[in-house]
């Protein structure tokens, strides 16, 4: 028997079958717009019956970009999607109409972190954090072999963990969040913000941008670093600073084997990783009298939330 797993993002949903070792046997997507939530509703309904029609599926695990009551049936608010109290499972369930299908909602990153945890770099250990870098930061704790979801479901919004008092405004409401310090839209308002104020220093940026300001991405800050530009090379090591020293505060709670980066600004690589490990080891407490957690890119990529999603709707 296989589960599906949908990965819901802000303007598409991808989906596929995934048997019990994590692989994923056939997928599929659908664009989707954020302000009609019925219109994901239909979506994923649709591609249940695409997938079901050549496999036999008793699961369908939803991962939602959100606060997931802890339920496991609604999103209770989302920052990109107009899910406000939203019933994501009864809906769905409704347009399935087979009551014998299972279906559960799951915070994206804990799907991506339990992926990596089931299948990926995190495997071999009992107790890891996953970080995902990209529009913002998310986050999955696995403690003892279990996904902590907290209370209310809530827990791991570890993006929004308070580091700057008085920092950048972030989309929750607060300011100085840790994601916007160590996300890709964090690297991008720098790396603009640096094109515009030493546009010298940012002109191989600026070339690859096609000289247009709003143009420098992510994507690109991270190609001109590997091309060995100092300006995007600076930019992703002051990223790579941020991880490291909130994976430390995060360490002092937790105390991980292994931290796994995620996410898209995680193919910098070395680029974030080096800087990441150096800051982490000045910041922990009592370095050298304890045994000290790892810090390394996720391997399943955009497939995690997937198979996350997935293989949690078989627990």
């Amino acid at each position: 028997m296989h589960a599906i797993g949908v990965d819901i993002g802000g303007t598409k949903i991808a989906a596929g079958v995934v048997d019990d070792d994590g692989t994923i046997l056939a997928q599929t997507r659908r664009d989707t717009d954020p302000d009609d939530v019925a219109s994901i509703d239909a979506a994923i309904a649709d591609v249940y019956r695409e997938l079901s029609a050549s496999f036999e599926v008793r699961e369908v695990g939803l991962a939602a970009a959100g606060f997931v009551a802890s339920d496991r049936s609604r999103v209770l608010f989302a920052p990109n999607i107009a899910w406000r109290e939203y019933p994501l499972r009864d809906n769905v369930a409704a347009l399935i109409g087979d009551p014998d299908v299972r279906i559960v909602v799951e915070n994206d990153a804990n799907a991506a972190g339990w992926a990596e945890f089931r299948f990926g770099v995190g495997r071999d250990v009992e107790d890891m954090v996953m970080l995902t870098l990209g529009t913002g930061l998310g986050g999955a704790i696995v403690s003892g072999g279990r996904l902590t979801r907290g209370a209310w479901g809530a827990a791991a919004e570890i993006g929004h963990m308070r580091v700057v008092p008085g920092g950048h405004y972030c989309g929750c409401g607060h300011e100085g969040c840790w994601e916007q310090y160590v996300s890709g839209s964090a690297l991008v308002r720098d790396a603009q913000a640096a094109a515009i104020s030493q546009p010298e220093r940012a002109a191989a940026l600026l070339a690859l941008a096609g000289g247009r300001v709003e143009g420098v991405t992510g994507p690109l800050v991270t190609r001109a670093a590997q091309d060995g530009d100092p300006l995007a090379v600076d930019l992703l090591t002051e990223v790579g600073r941020w991880v490291g020293e909130g994976a430390a505060s995060v360490a002092a709670l937790l105390d991980p084997e292994v931290f796994v980066i995620g996410g898209g600004v995680s193919a910098a690589g070395d680029l974030l990783l080096v800087p990441a490990r150096k800051a982490f080891d000045e910041q922990l407490s009592g370095r050298g009298h304890r045994p000290e957690a790892a810090i390394v890119i996720a391997d399943m990529g955009n497939d995690a939330g997937m198979v996350g999603a997935a293989d949690l709707a078989r627990v």
